[in-house]
């Protein structure tokens, strides 16, 4: 866990499996930190069978499920990314289900699958605590690029502003909301912070957020161009 490297941390991880019959619960952590590695060096087909192991030895299963969901989302497979992410809503605990259905709803919102979205961060937004404002901020963004009147857009954009999880990956909400609300130097604002932000991330987290970088640059572009 405080390897440097990604090579260090893959080596450490392979000696700890190779040892005499690990304890389940270490089994899991090493293959977790194995699949960490992977991931990081782009090598998301083997990163997914080592989190696909991981989900067999029922330690975490929902936890192992989300890293087998981030590998096959890499891998363009999002039909087996959704896959992954209902059975982490299904195996994991109610104070990570909120988390997991709003990943599922994050996934689906990224492929264009506007009303499958919606109906996952419906339910994140319900099971949703102290990052429900998040939440409630992406269930609106979904609704407005599926074509649906979202009433007080602009006290939803206020009320994740001024919370926690309206820092990180909330910028990308704000900026998307903002930009829906027509407030388009809020929304420059916000996607730039964004952009600039995961910019200077580790790799796992830049491979992670591709999608919504990408779409934050087509709403900058297209924000450029109105003038």
């Amino acid at each position: 866990m405080t390897a440097t490297t990604s090579r260090a941390r893959a080596s450490w991880a392979r000696r700890g499996l190779g040892t005499r019959a690990p304890h389940p619960d270490a089994k899991a952590m090493l293959l977790h930190q194995l699949y960490l590695a992977l991931y990081d060096d782009g090598e998301f087909r083997e990163a997914y069978e080592i989190a696909v192991q991981a989900t067999e030895l029922d330690v975490l299963p929902d936890v192992m499920h989300e890293d087998a969901a981030r590998a096959m989302q890499a891998l363009g497979d999002i039909e087996g990314a959704v896959r992954h992410l209902r059975l982490a809503v299904r195996l994991g605990p109610a104070s990570r289900r909120a988390f997991h259905w709003w990943t599922l709803g994050s996934v689906l919102f990224l492929a264009g699958r506007n009303a499958e979205a919606i109906a996952a961060l419906e339910r994140a937004a319900r099971w949703g605590t102290n990052d429900k404002p998040l939440y409630q901020g992406h269930l609106a963004l979904a609704k407005c690029r599926a074509g649906r009147k979202v009433r007080d857009l602009d006290a939803i954009i206020e009320r994740l502003a001024g919370c926690p999880a309206g820092q990180g990956y909330g910028r990308f909400v704000l900026g998307q909301l903002a930009y829906q609300s027509s407030r388009f130097e809020d929304a420059r604002a916000y996607l730039q912070a964004f952009v600039g932000r995961t910019a200077k991330a580790r790799r796992p987290m830049q491979i992670a957020l591709s999608g919504e970088v990408e779409m934050a640059q087509r709403t900058l572009d297209e924000i450029d161009r109105a003038g």
